[in-house]
């Protein structure tokens, strides 16, 4: 089974003042604007690294949410965050790293388990696989606080 999903980009302009706008074939998103301003200051509209962390984190989150179902456990929360970073290297620009920050509630687990299946998660879903960047993580249920969570 092969599933396709469609973004399209429309662009016009130079570099720096030059604008465009992102779609989706779903209507999730319906000419969000973009730019130099959006992607390296802090202008309004959105960026791909946004874009890309938040289609990350959508799926290691649901990912997840299959591992916990096949251990026989439902969550309550799972709330993800994506941290994109884009660097100037040698010959440009690079994304270099994902940062997954997780904090959820999933009665009858405790927290070493639920990183455990993060990690999992982590490695296995779909964008992980198609980024070439390292990709981190943190992880913690939300009754732990901010300590005892690991990452790798």
């Amino acid at each position: 089974m092969k599933i396709v999903r469609t973004g399209s980009v429309g662009w016009s302009g130079g570099i720096k003042d030059g604008v465009g706008s992102v779609s989706t074939k779903s209507g999730a998103l319906a000419a969000v604007p973009y730019g130099f301003s959006s992607r390296f200051e802090s202008g309004p509209g959105t960026n791909p690294e946004e874009l890309l962390g938040a289609a990350h984190a959508a799926c290691f989150t649901m990912a997840l949410s299959l591992i916990l179902t096949e251990a026989g456990l439902k969550a309550t929360s799972l709330k993800t965050s994506a941290d994109v970073a884009l660097e100037k290297v040698e010959d440009g620009f690079a994304i270099t790293s994902v940062h997954l920050t997780l904090r959820g509630e999933v009665p009858g687990i405790d927290n070493a388990k639920f990183v455990e299946l993060a990690n999992l998660a982590k490695v296995g879903c779909p964008v992980s696989k198609a980024l070439k960047t390292e990709i981190s993580l943190s992880a913690a249920l939300a009754d732990e606080g901010s300590g005892g969570g690991a990452g790798t």
